[in-house]
């Protein structure tokens, strides 16, 4: 190759991570040549290429002495098309990193357990609930009630292959459900395949021998365990459970309306026996447990086979029953809807029912670990967790709901049972579809009242602001510098937002299941019936809108991207109790940077400097402590933009708190920047005040962890006002040479 790129190991290594949304190599490196020299597409190692020859200057690649490099793991959350697919799967997603939002106090640890148990019971009750939501559009509106004699989908304005399947099964309506499970059956296979084609890629990464122990000094942190990066069995299993589970609750809805015959009965329990059985497996404590890659084997071997032989019951049982329907079960029993809905209402009691008993548990365990110092305290008194799992409970609800309300749409007419005036095109939804519809209007409500709320802050933070900037900006510059920093703070306020939401849906949705329980009156007319028919366009829209933001997303690279944030985000952490949800990319990203840093520093004679951007930087102090003692000593962390204090501290305090962080704070040499025009960095352990005597600009020998850049960049007399950074470019930094330059500890020779 003509040019320069140093290919050599050892001395310096400054080792860049990116943040959200796929930062390319070359902004990484600040440098518009980059070159791959390790890992792949997906993630690579990245160093500067000089298409005219070596380069001088202090900035320059040395061979052997020093080097800059980037790594990329972008591609596993913002590259690929299947990214796509993953837009239905957020509520499986916000499930897992409930798991992680648990308190974990000494002394209850059986309550954790217990509350863990529910927790994976929780998420195999919500994979139901997307899986039969798609088993009622297709086999109860359109196999059930649309393809019947003189139902809709015999009149001149529906499809045509919904009038084929009317006329040629019109009078068989096992025939038409075992046609239209296959839809279902799809879906089911597509998150197996989805899960088992992410597993093999990410959750298999074998642990390199540069990582550490559970042992040492810091083995009591969970951070800490190589356990956490190793979920290719536990996922494996739960991924089982999950499509078994799915699966047998398509045959239940084939084989339920036709029980009076004696096949039907038989196997209408056979699909039952094995949800039932997949609820006992999910609730076992070892169904997930997670073991160190020194500890043996991966599970009890009866556990790998049950998990076996309930794959292959249910594969058996659906089969079963498809072959039974498409040969003829009789005309089955009665009634406007799907005989058997009645066991998604019983799940969905259930559903609720779990949900209370987490909000207990979790609130007990929230006051067990409280700790004293209020700076420290979670979001929500420790009850982020909860609010979090009420937030995928409303997500499934609106995607299930979304495409009942646009499936019956497209077919017919939806209506209510409680419709006075049903006609042939009606397509019947239960009352608690629409009641569930409801509480759409009234949470869009509550929204606008956050707004309203954030906004007042915003404002009062603003002008608690400006005339101590004016100061430093001049008064000209201060109004705009203190909407920036005010507009930044706000990040502060999410807890709020979060458990105004929250408590905004749980109060309707409290107060509609009364109604529905009482019987007080039905969502047809007055108020509740306009609500409910707002909330069910509204619902329709957001159906059609999120096949659309799919297909734009699969062929368009830079929606790719933007939509990758939100997986960048929420799929840091493993997949603990949900595992059809996205794949968790740091169980690929932290083993590759073991063994990368093991490559780069193999003698004390070396340093590797880990500069972390954002998400980089919880990526960077994870890895610091999986790393063995001897490798640590030759790492130091320099962290910018950093969300661990200001957001994982307040989510994830088991795993990010105070503990956590002062011990990443012990294993290496650390210097964290901040700006207040940031809406997501912030400092580690203290805020400095710019506005205090010496504030920002105390001498370097006395600086701490944090340090505070100012942005924007004052302007100079009769100038305009730098452009404000917010969150990126801190590599631009001057005080980012100089704390790097303290970081260094070995003595170049060039």
């Amino acid at each position: 190759m003509d040019g320069f790129l140093d290919e050599t190991y050892g001395g310096l290594t400054e080792l860049r991570v990116h943040g959200v949304s796929g930062t390319p190599p070359h902004f990484t490196l600040n440098h518009p040549c980059p070159r791959r020299v390790a890992g792949d597409d997906t993630t690579g190692f990245y160093r500067r290429w000089w298409p005219e020859g070596r380069p001088a200057g202090r900035d320059a690649d040395v061979p052997g002495v020093r080097r800059r490099e980037a790594y990329a793991w972008g591609g596993l959350t913002s590259g690929a098309r299947a990214l796509a697919l993953w837009l239905p799967l957020l509520p499986f997603t916000l499930v897992n990193l409930t798991y992680y939002m648990l308190p974990r106090p000494p002394r209850g640890r059986w309550l954790r357990r217990l509350a863990e148990a529910a927790l994976r019971l929780f998420a195999l009750l919500l994979t139901g609930s997307l899986v039969g939501a798609v088993t009622r559009a297709g086999v109860d509106l359109l196999g059930w009630q649309c393809t019947a004699p003189g139902r809709a989908c015999t009149l001149g304005g529906a499809p045509a292959w919904a009038r084929w399947l009317a006329g040629t099964w019109g009078g068989e309506p096992s025939r038409r459900l075992a046609v239209t499970a296959l839809a279902p059956l799809l879906v089911v296979g597509l998150l197996g395949w989805l899960g088992r084609r992410t597993w093999r890629r990410d959750e298999r990464t074998p642990v390199p021998p540069e990582a550490g122990h559970s042992g040492g000094p810091y083995g009591g942190l969970p951070l800490a365990r190589p356990r956490l990066w190793r979920g290719g069995a536990p996922v494996w299993r739960l991924r089982v459970v999950h499509v078994s589970f799915a699966a047998a609750s398509i045959g239940l809805a084939v084989a339920g309306p036709f029980t009076g015959a004696r096949t039907g009965l038989v196997l209408t329990v056979a699909n039952a026996a094995v949800q039932v059985a997949a609820a006992v497996l999910v609730l076992l404590p070892w169904i997930a447990r997670r073991l160190d890659p020194h500890a043996g084997p991966d599970c009890p071997a009866w556990l790998a086979w049950s998990c076996r032989l309930l794959w292959v019951a249910a594969m058996l049982t659906v089969a079963a029953t498809g072959w039974a329907a498409l040969r003829g079960l009789g005309p089955g029993a009665p009634g406007r809807q799907l005989p058997g809905v009645g066991a998604g209402n019983l799940q969905y009691l259930l559903t609720s029912g779990v949900g209370l008993f987490l909000l207990l548990a979790i609130g007990v365990l929230a006051a067990m670990d409280r700790p004293r110092d209020p700076a420290w305290r979670p979001a929500l008194g420790g009850l982020a967790g909860w609010a979090a799992l009420m937030i995928a409970m409303g997500t499934a609800n609106v995607l299930a709901l979304g495409l009942l309300f646009w499936t019956a749409g497209y077919l017919g007419e939806p209506a209510a049972l409680a419709e006075p005036e049903p006609s042939a095109a009606t397509l019947y939804l239960g009352d608690a579809v629409w009641w569930t519809a409801v509480l759409v209007p009234v949470t869009v409500f509550g929204a606008l009242g956050a707004a309203v709320v954030l906004w007042c802050v915003r404002r009062a933070e603003a002008a608690r602001l400006e005339p101590r900037l004016a100061h430093y900006y001049g008064r000209r510059h201060a109004p705009e510098v203190a909407r920036a920093w005010s507009l930044a703070a706000l990040t502060d306020r999410i807890g709020l937002v979060i458990g105004l939401l929250t408590g905004v849906g749980v109060a309707g949705f409290a107060a509609v299941s009364a109604i529905r329980l009482l019987g007080l009156f039905t969502p047809v007319g007055g108020v509740t019936g306009l609500l409910a028919a707002i909330g069910s366009w509204a619902l329709a829209v957001v159906g059609a809108a999120l096949v659309l933001l799919g297909r734009r997303t699969y062929g368009d690279s830079r929606l790719r991207r933007t939509v990758g944030i939100l997986w960048d985000i929420s799929t840091f952490w493993p997949r603990a109790v949900h595992p059809l949800g996205p794949p968790c990319y740091a169980e690929r990203v932290v083993p590759e940077l073991v063994a990368r840093i093991g490559r780069l520093a193999r003698t004390d004679r070396d340093q590797v400097i880990v500069s972390g951007h954002s998400q980089g930087c919880v990526i960077a102090a994870a890895l610091v402590l999986q790393l063995r003692p001897e490798l640590r000593r030759r790492v130091a962390l320099l962290t910018h933009g950093s969300p661990l204090r200001r957001l994982y501290t307040a989510f994830f305090p088991a795993w990010f708190g105070r503990e956590g962080l002062a011990a990443v704070r012990t294993a290496v040499p650390w210097y964290n920047l901040y700006r207040l025009s940031d809406p997501i960095g912030g400092p580690i352990f203290r805020r400095e005040d710019p506005f205090a005597a010496g504030g920002a600009h105390r001498p370097a020998g006395g600086d701490p962890l944090d340090r505070f850049c100012w942005d924007p960049r004052r302007p100079a007399p009769g100038e305009p006002l730098p452009e404000i950074r917010w969150h990126s470019d801190y590599w631009l930094e001057p005080s980012y040479d100089a704390a790097f330059n303290r970081l260094v500890r070995i003595k170049m020779v060039v």
